[in-house]
């Protein structure tokens, strides 16, 4: 197993309050979210060094909802869509027609993989579907594919590693409409990106998966489900569409729901952003005055269109729904859901209800932006289920490449530091900051005693100062503000003659910089499917194994 270390979750920038209170389990959180989800919180915050919870301790596995009617043709749609499966997946089909409840995790389809949290979401939801089973209640993990989103821009083009360098691979063949991009086709263009990637990745098992999975003709959807599925074979991940009219008309009540109660619904949600707001958060999606919890396909274009709720008049006191240029009425809509399911598409907060709804899920894995959306979604989940499915945070890590670590260990540096440095000011900063490292020790200890020496000088008489006179005492303040700002030019004086000394130092902090905080946290930008060129499909177990440690914040994997 590899070796890792557990940071605190405050340690990695970026995250909302909400989320991090979340995983807290502070009190102000609590009330957005099912009761089981702060029992996870808590266990994991009383948990740190990974000793006295068994897997049943973070879920009450036992009040798995109801095995809904729908569930043979769900089973024999998985099984349709997970053909061929590996003796691991060919289990979890079989548990899953015994009744077997279900932990899922969903991520949108992109390009060659998408970034490197998305196996962090199948990790977790593996490793908690593995705590539920060695708990006596089998489970299996699926991982939702988001094939219904339509901004083509977010899912197309994935960041490599190259050296000291980031590799932007893009497929630029838009769809001329906004339409779902699961289901768009992949043409003869993909075919230099697979080249380019065979380049930067190098021969490898996973890199034929990806070329094999990525070719003319097939489906984004298609693609990214192959290429999961195989990565995650011997873990027995299973893979769901759920876009076609057949899950469609099995989660229909959801849909019918959302467009019968829609008034209902709506208000809920603009209750729930004020109670938000009220305890100091703010609302992940915004809920507009006209805004509903659908799209609709458009029959000719194949477009998704956002279904608007327009308000009542004298001539249709029910409203009506407009989508694009064309307006429909209420029953219309149910027409078109009876006929064509496939057609009424949920939005980010109906989504996991409707999810939730065909899965009889057990409980769900999320990133810090969907545990904020549950944190609105929970008034659904309310009113059209009767029951709120605790939502746990996926794991989070940084993988430390060994290269990467020696250079961090020559340095003397952490990646607390690197996280702190990269986002005050990237590689430029923490070049400054290891240039201050290695100024000589006497040097060092110069600069040191000169920024004593007029600390201890300045504050008995700043203070002096203040009783003479406040008016006195803030000039004193501005004074002494200039003379600290010299130090500090003193100190970047230093450093910047010993970065132009150690031309090295620079093309370090690049590496580290592009390495562990590209931009922003690694798990976001790099492509996932660099690491498992460069470490193979086992990598899946490890992190898998990882992710099964309670480890209540950011998790520092050294490869």
């Amino acid at each position: 197993m590899l070796t890792a270390d557990c940071l605190p979750i405050a340690v990695a920038p970026g995250f909302h309050r909400l989320f991090l209170d979340y995983c807290a389990g502070a009190a102000a959180a609590r009330s957005f979210y099912a009761p089981s989800s702060q029992v996870y919180a808590r266990l994991q915050r009383e948990d740190k060094n990974g000793q006295g919870q068994s897997g049943d301790g973070l879920v009450d596995w036992a009040v798995r909802p109801a095995v809904p009617a729908h569930w043979p043709e769900l089973v024999s749609l998985l099984a349709e869509q997970n053909a061929s499966p590996s003796p691991a997946a060919a289990g979890a089909l079989e548990a899953l027609r015994g009744g077997a409840g279900v932990v899922v995790t969903g991520q949108q389809v992109g390009l060659f993989g998408g970034p490197l949290f998305t196996p962090f979401k199948v990790a977790t939801a593996l490793a908690r579907a593995r705590q539920a089973t060695a708990a006596g209640r089998p489970h299996a993990a699926i991982l939702w594919l988001a094939t219904e989103d339509h901004d083509f821009a977010e899912i197309n083009h994935v960041v490599f590693p190259a050296r000291r360098q980031l590799r932007r691979l893009e497929y630029s063949a838009a769809p001329t409409a906004p339409r779902p991009v699961g289901g768009i086709v992949l043409d003869d263009s993909i075919t230099p990106l697979v080249d380019e990637a065979w380049e930067l990745l190098g021969a490898s098992d996973s890199m034929e998966a990806l070329a094999a999975a990525y070719r003319p003709g097939r489906t984004f959807a298609q693609a990214f489900r192959e290429f999961y599925a195989q990565a995650f074979a011997a873990q027995g991940l299973l893979v769901l569409d759920a876009s076609g009219g057949a899950a469609h008309r099995m989660g229909a009540p959801v849909l019918r729901a959302a467009i019968e109660r829609a008034d209902e619904l709506h208000q809920a949600l603009l209750d729930r952003n004020r109670q938000l707001e009220a305890a100091g958060y703010h609302a992940q999606v915004a809920v507009g005055p006209l805004s509903s919890l659908l799209f609709l396909v458009d029959e000719r274009s194949g477009a998704r269109l956002a279904l608007k709720r327009l308000a009542p008049a004298a001539g249709e006191p029910e409203g009506l729904w407009q989508a694009g240029r064309q307006s429909y009425s209420t029953a219309d809509l149910v027409g078109i859901l009876e006929a064509e399911p496939e057609r009424i598409s949920p939005s980010a907060l109906l989504r996991p209800v409707f999810q939730d709804f065909l899965l009889s899920t057990s409980a769900t894995v999320g990133g810090p932006a969907e545990v904020a959306y549950f944190a609105q979604s929970a008034v659904l989940f309310e009113r059209i289920l009767g029951r709120v499915t605790p939502v746990l945070p996926r794991f989070s890590a940084t993988l430390v490449e060994p290269a990467i670590g020696e250079l961090l260990q020559r340095h003397e540096l952490t990646l607390e530091g690197v996280f702190q440095e990269c986002g005050t000011g990237g590689a430029v900063s923490l070049a400054h900051f290891l240039a201050a490292q290695a100024i000589p020790g006497e040097g060092k200890r110069r600069l040191a005693e000169a920024g004593a020496a007029l600390e201890a000088e300045l504050t008995p008489l700043l203070e002096w100062m203040r009783l003479l006179d406040a008016g006195l005492g803030r000039s004193a303040e501005t004074a002494a503000s200039k003379m600290r700002y010299q130090m500090n030019r003193l100190r970047r004086l230093a450093a910047n003659f010993q970065l132009a000394r150690e031309a090295a130092l620079a093309r370090h902090a690049e590496s580290i910089s592009q390495a562990l905080y590209p931009r922003g946290l690694q798990e976001r930008l790099h492509g996932a499917a660099y690491y498992f060129a460069r470490y193979g499909f086992g990598l899946a177990e490890e992190l898998t194994a990882q992710a099964a440690n309670p480890c209540p914040g950011h998790t520092a994997v050294w490869l």
